[in-house]
């Protein structure tokens, strides 16, 4: 079976309901968190962390945050946890299980 993700998503409304200014924040935040990557893998400059993804979700624009950032680099972790918290901003647990590919049919 595949493995679950759980994700932490920022969303872009504080607790009051009022959408978070400036409208590029979780651009600015993924950039910021760009350099946290998978082992192995290529970083660009031009491109975001797999495990901080920056999105709209219902029209909300909305940062996703892997969980597994949290043992790959627990600071960077705590550093959008803060984000989040210090902005009052709306945050949603979610676990979501990745699409497989559908196995081919017996005959």
């Amino acid at each position: 079976m595949a493995e679950s993700v759980r994700q932490f998503i920022i969303q872009g409304i504080t607790s009051s309901g009022s959408k978070f200014r400036p409208s590029d924040w979780a651009e600015r935040l993924a950039g910021v968190m760009s350099p946290f990557r998978p082992k192995g893998s290529v970083a660009s400059p031009f491109t975001y962390s797999p495990y901080v993804v920056p999105t709209f979700i219902d029209g909300v624009k909305c940062v996703v945050v892997d969980e597994r950032l949290r043992a790959l680099e627990p600071l960077a972790w705590q550093f959008v946890s803060d984000f989040a918290r210090d902005n009052d901003l709306r945050t949603v647990e979610a676990c979501l299980i990745p699409d497989t590919p559908p196995r081919p049919r017996q005959p």
